[in-house]
């Protein structure tokens, strides 16, 4: 910590000034929006909780950590080791604490004038208990993510003031002050920013549980519930759309409709993070704590009689009452852990919030925090928020586990600032959706008791996404036609095909394929691929191949994929399923897509070959198996290396093909195949070595070493896709330049 402080340099003081703003604050953030680090932190609507809106951009350092992998940034050098989160914030707190520094708090704003912005990724929960972890973390996102933002403006929603702070640091005989205040004069003073547009997929948000997979989750927590092991579980699902445009717009789309008290946006860089949430999960002013647990949701109703009678059904609803209850107990006795004793209260309970979907039900719970414990304690006293785990709260984190497919990450984690000067205020991240990779990810859940309604229960769910549902409506994508499989005798959506956990194709690689190449719907050599398959179908199934018109059946495919006028890949695939007797459950399939030559857009008119350094023998390289991996692995490898195919040898070093093709090789008049105990014959090499017979070369077949090959004066490598291509090197070294034999080779076949 020691180097990054003296990189950092010390904070001095804190350069503060007023400014006007000439433009809605959204508006104002929009301009930093595209900056890696900007964080913008909105209060919507009136209620207590919604005073300030703070942006905080320009980081001058930037923490991110995942399990024990701690990232550090400062002054563009990167620090990666091994520790704990909470230490490592606890760290960075400390590094920079101003509680030391005689500032004048007349000029400064009261929430946060210089400290950490980002999040808090529920997962980090594995770091302050020993919990299972059966659930698939797809996004493979930091844990904690915070920046030290160099530009902090705090606009006060109650006396229409707005601050603008730079945290003054001295490092390397330098002072930031000035470059910042230039670099915020200089963004500001730009034209305002014109907006941007966001899309979503056609076919809408895709969820990863079924309506009976939810339902039946809840009747399992049910079933823990009488069996004593809980008192209430908070159970989501996870949905997720393909997405492109400005993550930014949507930021501001959602804002309008729904200004909920604790908006967020974070630009983490490769992500960005966009928050909705109404429920505060920590607030710390010095030695004061308060967190505001919600239970109990409505939906809003159509009309203002409707719509009365739906809060006063909530504020009378004895579960809800008694599940907020329960919480609130929870909290208590989680802050309690560092607060003084006997100085948890609950300030208020039961208060009924109207937001623009539904209505809640909110608590106040207040505390004093103990002398010797600062806001990296009270973080791990009370995370993640018992309000959307359950109660008792490992037990819980260990259902949710258990039955929610996907880790939440962001979801019910937190979201806010915690200060350099014992200021702290963290949202919990609900409503609140990912933006990473073209893919938008949020989750919403409710509280499962006893009396639970599974049907109700889902629909909840449903009540709560609506608002980063409906911002899409009216901005979907143009709809992109389906790609479709033939699979088992029927066209099907090619995502919705699947095939069973228990085929062996699946589980050992049991099958086998085929590669076709479809020119404006002529399949090429068909007849001879037919053969291949029929033939490798025999030999590893042991029975009579399937009695079937595969041109109709590649007709179909290659027309219901809109591929009848383009070159396009074919691949037929069966896979041994698990029964050895009749009905048998293979899986056949047959898929398509567009293909682009090897060559195409490349200057160089030929492939460079590296030799894999892991020889190849086995009875398998005879058939074109499901067993593919070491093929693909030698071609990754190859890549790696700037090469564009492996060379696979055996083991005694003979010269075999390459990962996706045959090798031929051209002396004078005689066309080489290097022998090889096993090895696919190849369609293409097959009819090219025909072709080159008529054309009155001598074909055979010889053990080549490495060194031999040099000693030819050209060498191609076939398959059905690319016909005949040209080896200009091995391993970095030069071979004869080739002929245009190859070419003349294309012309006839392809």
């Amino acid at each position: 910590m020691e180097e990054i402080k003296k990189l950092a340099g010390h904070i001095t003081g804190i350069h503060t000034e007023p400014i006007s703003l000439s433009e809605p604050f959204i508006d104002f953030s929009a301009r930093f929006a595209s900056m890696p680090g900007t964080t913008v932190l909105m209060s919507g609507g009136d209620l207590d909780s919604a005073r300030y809106h703070i942006l905080g951009a320009k980081p001058w350092l930037v923490f991110s950590g995942r399990g024990r992998n701690m990232t550090i940034t400062v002054e563009n050098q990167t620090f990666d080791f091994k520790a704990d989160p909470f230490d490592t914030l606890r760290m960075i707190l400390k590094a920079f604490n101003l509680n030391d520094l005689d500032l004048d708090q007349s000029d400064l704003p009261k929430p946060v004038y210089a400290g950490l912005f980002g999040y808090l990724a529920y997962d980090l929960k594995d770091c302050l208990e020993k919990l299972p972890r059966t659930s698939i973390d797809r996004l493979c996102l930091p844990h904690i993510y915070f920046i030290a933002p160099s530009i902090i403006v705090v606009h006060d929603k109650a006396n229409d003031t707005t601050w603008l702070c730079i945290p003054e640091r001295k490092f390397a005989g330098k002072n930031n002050s000035e470059n910042d205040l230039d670099s915020f004069k200089r963004i500001i003073s730009d034209r305002p920013l014109k907006h941007g547009s966001f899309r979503g997929d056609a076919s809408g948000f895709k969820s990863n549980f079924t309506k009976a997979g939810y339902m039946n989750a809840v009747e399992k927590i049910r079933e823990y519930i009488i069996a004593g092991h809980v008192y209430q579980v908070n159970m989501s699902q996870r949905f997720e759309m393909n997405v492109e445009g400005d993550t930014f717009s949507l930021f501001k789309s959602l804002y309008k409709n729904n200004p909920a008290p604790f908006f967020a946006y974070i630009n983490a860089g490769n992500h960005q993070i966009v928050s909705t949430s109404p429920e505060r999960f920590l607030l710390q002013t010095g030695q004061k704590v308060e967190t505001r647990p919600i239970k109990g949701t409505r939906p809003r109703g159509k009309t203002p009689v409707e719509d009365k009678k739906l809060g006063l059904e909530l504020k009378q609803s004895k579960k809800d009452a008694a599940e907020l209850s329960m919480i609130v107990d929870l909290l208590r006795n989680d802050i309690g852990k560092v607060c003084g004793a006997g100085s948890v209260r609950v300030m208020e309970h039961k208060r009924l919030e109207a937001y623009q979907n539904v209505y809640h039900l909110v608590s106040i719970v207040e505390g004093r925090l103990d002398q010797d414990c600062d806001s990296v304690d009270l973080l791990k006293a009370t995370f993640p928020g018992g309000s959307i785990t359950g109660c008792p709260k490992i037990r819980t984190m260990e259902i949710i586990d258990e039955l929610e497919p996907d880790r939440r990450h962001i979801y019910t984690g937190s979201i806010g600032y915690i200060s350099f000067h014992d200021t702290m205020d963290l949202s919990i991240a609900i409503r609140t959706a990912t933006i990473y990779n073209g893919k938008i990810v949020f989750s919403v859940g409710g509280g499962i008791v006893f009396d639970s309604d599974p049907l109700d229960e889902y629909e909840e769910t449903i009540h709560k996404g609506k608002t980063l549902m409906e911002v899409f409506k009216g901005k979907e994508k143009q709809s992109v036609n389906k790609d479709y499989v033939w699979i088992n005798g029927a066209l099907e959506p090619l995502d919705q095909a699947g095939i069973p956990v228990a085929d062996q194709g699946f589980q050992y690689g049991y099958g086998f394929f085929e590669t076709i190449r479809v020119d404006k719907g002529d399949p090429g050599h068909l007849k001879a691929h037919v053969g291949r398959f029929n033939n490798t179908w025999e030999h590893l199934f042991a029975e009579r191949p399937p009695d079937l018109t595969w041109d109709e059946i590649i007709n179909q495919v290659i027309v219901q994929n809109r591929l009848e006028n383009e070159t396009a890949v074919v691949k037929m695939i069966a896979t041994r399923g698990d029964r050895e007797a009749p009905p048998f459950n293979h899986t056949l399939l047959v898929f398509a897509r567009p293909y682009a030559h090897r060559l195409a857009g490349k200057k160089a008119q030929g492939l460079n070959l590296a030799v894999y350094p892991h020889p190849r023998q086995t009875p398998l390289a005879d058939h074109k198996t499901l067993n593919y991996l070491y093929y693909f692995l030698a071609g990754k490898w190859a890549m790696a290396r700037k090469a564009d195919e492996a060379l696979i040898l055996n083991p005694d070093k003979t010269v075999s093909e390459t990962n996706t093709a045959n090798i031929l090789l051209v002396k004078d008049n005689t066309v080489i195949k290097p022998g090889s105990p096993h090895v696919l014959p190849g369609i293409m090499e097959t009819v090219v070595c025909k072709l080159l017979t008529g054309w009155g070369f001598k074909i055979e077949s010889r053990r080549l070493f490495l060194e031999d090959l040099f000693a030819f004066d050209e060498i191609m490598i076939t398959n059905s896709l690319i016909g005949a291509i040209p080896v200009l090197s091995i391993d970095g070294k030069k071979l004869p330049e080739p002929s245009d034999l190859w070419k003349k080779i294309n012309k006839t076949l392809l």
